[in-house]
């Protein structure tokens, strides 16, 4: 729409509020942008001021102002606002890919009720070839860390063809309750979805049930605060749905803040422990096209960060750089 134009109200429309109308018709229109066009006069009822929660009637003419410059306006500050924000997020960049910081309640993809993830907003870093990122792994919504995101199709293929064969190494931090017996070793089981109440979560199954997959994680206890709290490192061999949640509740040391897989009665915290699911992709080494690798690891959240404070774990001391992870 290039010029103003009037459109009539039909008869289905007799008595709608004007700010309803135009949501109707022009839903790119926010409601803040259409009261600046009210109150600019900019649109007009039959050639009369109008308000937001004026009445229409069947047949009034609606004076519509241009809207496709100041809508494409919009977009654009709510695209270079995205792209702000992800570009605060970045731990690594080549011509290759971001590694990003990804913080806790942001969703790697959109689902139901979903509408801000790192999916949608990676369209606001476009390539040269106007193409937006690729996701080439995923953390759960409530797990903070390292992600890895393409920014072109034949780096997409390769990390994704990285992450299938297990060539990438993940680290993950962990705060857990009590201390994991023993404290080292690996979990094995088969996962699968299941059903409870009205909710979908992952569950231990035998290896026969429809839809089992195997995963395996080697885990050991960094430290230990009271007997009956440890920061857990864990190394997933495999990367199914809430792996390591499960993992971890089926060791008997569920994570600190899971709203599906803590299980403890009775449970009673410590002072000064942050809120929120103690997971944390800390460190990610893989190897590029170009046969060298990089090692990358995100800081803490705010919320673990406060925990290890409240139950003194030392992140530095602990934090080995120089060594392949499998060896630490």
């Amino acid at each position: 729409m290039s010029g103003a134009r009037q459109q009539a109200v039909g008869r289905d429309e007799d008595g709608m509020r004007l700010d309803r109308w135009f949501g109707v018709h022009f839903p790119q229109v926010t409601f803040g942008h259409l009261q600046k066009l009210i109150r600019t006069g900019q649109v007009r009822i039959d050639s009369g001021r109008a308000k937001t929660n004026s009445r229409l009637a069947a047949g009034q003419m609606v004076r519509v102002p241009p809207l496709d410059a100041e809508v494409r306006r919009i977009e654009q500050k709510a695209d270079s606002n995205d792209a702000a924000f992800l570009r605060d997020l970045i731990l690594y960049e080549d011509d290759e890919l971001y590694v990003f910081n990804k913080p806790a309640g942001l969703a790697s993809q959109g689902g139901s009720g979903t509408k801000r993830h790192m999916d949608g907003l990676l369209k606001s870093l476009p390539n040269k070839q106007g193409e937006a990122p690729r996701l080439v792994h995923r953390l759960d919504r409530d797990t903070s860390g390292v992600l890895v995101v393409a920014k072109t199709r034949a780096s997409a293929a390769h990390f994704g063809a990285v992450f299938r064969s297990r060539s990438a190494r993940k680290i993950y931090w962990a705060v857990v309750y009590s201390i994991p017996n023993p404290r080292q070793g690996s979990i094995s089981c088969f996962l699968a979805k299941q059903i409870v109440g009205d909710t979908e979560q992952m569950a231990v199954v035998e290896q026969n049930y429809p839809g089992a997959q195997h995963s395996m994680t080697y885990y050991s206890t960094t430290d230990v605060a009271a007997r009956r709290f440890a920061w857990v490192t864990l190394k997933p061999v495999t990367g199914r749905t809430h792996q390591l949640r499960v993992h971890m509740m089926q060791l008997g040391n569920p994570i600190i803040g899971d709203p599906r897989y803590f299980n403890i009665e009775n449970w009673q915290g410590a002072p000064g422990l942050g809120e929120g699911l103690h997971l944390h992709a800390r460190r990610i080494r893989l190897p590029l096209r170009s046969g060298k690798e990089i090692d990358i690891s995100a800081p803490l959240p705010p919320h673990m960060q406060q925990s290890f404070d409240a139950l003194g774990f030392d992140a530095n001391r602990f934090d080995v750089k120089d060594q392949d992870p499998e060896d630490e």
